[in-house]
């Protein structure tokens, strides 16, 4: 039989480990920087899906989008509404937590990955609720060209 001091030791035990496990796993999160605009709601939605998918997100507030852009030299071709930094890798648009893992694992030569435009059901873009639809994530160079990286 159990007694009440020692279940109330292991309660406390198993709370303390519990805590201990949230610390951790946040601080095992990965960063990514992200640049968007204050007033962008789907790009806030996918920081929200960033967090979600064990990602650290660093979020900076930027106005001159398109400025900050040209300097990171994100080609016009490939442009969407935010921008993220991640280790080596340029992050454009609304690309999946999974395809940015993806891309961390298998650390191909490109400069990023860029979903083009805004297209509805991609992570920031679909309504709550649904799965998404159909969209495809580029991977680019510096000179622009871009090639098939995922299908969604």
């Amino acid at each position: 039989m159990l007694s009440r001091r020692r279940f109330v030791v292991s309660a406390a035990g198993l709370l303390v480990l519990s805590g201990r496990g949230r610390w951790l796993s946040a601080q095992l999160a990965t960063p990514i920087t992200v640049y968007m605009s204050r007033s962008c709601g789907c790009c806030a939605k996918w920081v929200d899906h960033l967090s979600a998918s064990g990602f650290k997100p660093k979020v900076h507030d930027e106005e001159k989008m398109e400025q900050l852009k040209d300097e990171m030299g994100v080609p016009s071709t490939v442009r969407s509404c935010h921008t993220a930094i991640i280790g080596a890798y340029l992050i454009e648009g609304h690309v999946p937590a999974s395809d940015i893992q993806r891309l961390l694992a298998e650390q191909p030569k490109i400069v990023g990955l860029a979903v083009p435009g805004m297209p509805g059901g991609t992570p920031g873009m679909a309504p709550p609720g649904t799965k998404g639809g159909d969209y495809e994530v580029l991977a680019f160079l510096a000179n622009g060209s871009t090639r098939h990286f995922a299908s969604h």
